[in-house]
């Protein structure tokens, strides 16, 4: 099934404008200089959608890569990123299996959007994919793994409202239980937008599967061609002591 929020680049970047994306740019930025054991001049953002992580560190005078299967996504993006005055590389892909021609130097994921690798098999797909295309001792860095089952909050609704030049977006996201036995949640998005005056809705709702941490490692450990880092939480260089739904996954390229 077509997307409903992804055919929607504006209204999904006012949904999700309280993204940080310098301070998300600094973070990324610490983890290359402690872990990267290649200098990074290029990066790639997997599922980058309209990218603000992207758009800051062309700012900061790396070569920008961002791919996505959307062609509205990467659209929008392109013409954003020319009126800001900046270089980005856009390719339109499936991220379970996408070569790139040059290959980079740092790779990432954010917003959990990993969760959309939708099976195992798929999922080792995906790590062949990325280490295709990324550089031997380069690191890929995955925001939000989904790892938080046993908490109760994890299948709590969220609700947000952003704002922008007179269009507002109300977002609610949650996480239900489908098939515990197969790992199988469904994942509900929806974004409720008064434009001017003009309402309209738009939800996508999918049936995804959650990769538990150790069987994490395990894939990793088949796929074979990567170095498992650690468990870290969100917002520092600091090793998760706990499972959280704000963690980053740090892999290194063999």
């Amino acid at each position: 099934m077509k997307s409903q929020l992804y055919g929607q680049p504006k209204y999904y970047e006012i949904a999700f404008s309280f993204i940080n994306q310098k301070r998300q740019a600094d973070l990324l930025e610490k983890f290359i200089k402690k872990f990267s054991d290649v200098e990074v001049k290029s990066v790639l953002d997997v599922a980058c959608g309209p990218a603000p992580q992207l758009k800051e560190m062309a700012k900061r005078g790396y070569r920008a890569v961002g791919l996505d299967s959307s062609r509205e996504m990467l659209n929008y993006l392109k013409s954003d990123s020319a009126k800001a005055g900046l270089k980005v590389e856009t390719i339109r892909a499936d991220m379970i299996s996408f070569k790139l021609e040059r290959k980079v130097d740092f790779a990432y994921i954010m917003m959990g959007s990993i969760i959309y690798v939708k099976n195992n098999q798929s999922f080792l797909s995906h790590l062949n994919s990325v280490a295709n295309s990324l550089k031997s001792g380069g690191l890929y860095l995955i925001e939000n793994l989904a790892i938080n089952w046993a908490d109760p909050n994890f299948f709590k609704p969220q609700s947000w409202t952003m704002k922008r030049a007179g269009i507002k977006v109300k977002t609610t996201y949650q996480i239900l239980p489908k098939n515990s036995l197969k790992q199988i949640v469904t994942q509900v998005l929806k974004m409720e937008v008064n434009a001017c005056g003009k309402k309209m809705a738009f939800i996508d709702e999918d049936d995804l599967k959650i990769i538990f941490p150790e069987e994490f490692k395990v894939l990793v450990d088949l796929n074979g061609r990567f170095e498992f880092v650690g468990f870290f939480e969100r917002n520092k260089v600091k090793i998760l002591q706990k499972a959280s739904s704000n963690n980053i996954v740090l892999l290194r390229k063999k």
